[in-house]
């Protein structure tokens, strides 16, 4: 096969700015970081509303005979071309390497486009000037209706007052579970 490197051709070195890469220092990694700033504060508020919204848990008490995965807080600063902060985006994300197959998931498939075929399709509407149009949908991945048990911790900063000892069981995908992708795509 015919690469680009086998044929003398390689991308151009990317000159980086030292002082424009501050993104990675102000994203917190822990909770307890992120808790210190309104901002990170208004970020997780809004994860927590669109969840909510969703209808992706509810409380109920742990079961005896399944297993409950952890979750955790990610955070990740938006930036605009010019370098100018986007808006603070923090995300919910269940443990999911702690599942175990056959009991609280079956199958993880899902196809995935490869980038050439994308090419492709985008070489075809650019001969042919076809409009071409991107979708943006907030919380895309969260859609996908979760057909097995899951259980999962209370999101840190978030428990129920008047259920402190409750677990969220999932009735929607989530970031982080194993049939999370495949469930996004049968939607």
């Amino acid at each position: 096969m015919q690469t680009r490197l086998k044929s003398g051709i390689s991308k151009p070195n990317k000159i980086l700015n030292l002082l424009a890469i501050t993104d990675i220092a102000t994203n917190p990694t822990t909770y307890k970081q992120a808790v210190q700033h309104p901002h990170w504060q208004t970020a997780m508020a809004e994860e927590i509303q669109a969840l909510k919204q969703q209808g992706t848990w509810s409380l109920v008490p742990p079961p005896s005979n399944k297993p409950v995965l952890g979750c955790r807080w990610t955070y990740k600063t938006k930036m605009l071309p010019n370098g100018s902060i986007d808006r603070y985006k923090a995300r919910l994300v269940a443990q999911g390497f702690t599942q175990e197959q056959g009991i609280n998931y079956t199958e993880t498939f899902s196809p995935v486009a490869k980038i050439a075929t994308i090419r492709v399709l985008l070489s075809i509407a650019l001969t042919r000037n076809w409009p071409v149009s991107q979708l943006d949908i907030s919380n895309a991945f969260l859609h996908g209706d979760l057909p097995d048990d899951v259980y999962m911790k209370q999101p840190p900063g978030y428990s129920d007052t008047h259920h402190p000892d409750f677990i969220c069981k999932l009735h929607k995908s989530i970031y982080g579970l194993k049939q999370a992708p495949r469930l996004w795509f049968q939607n």
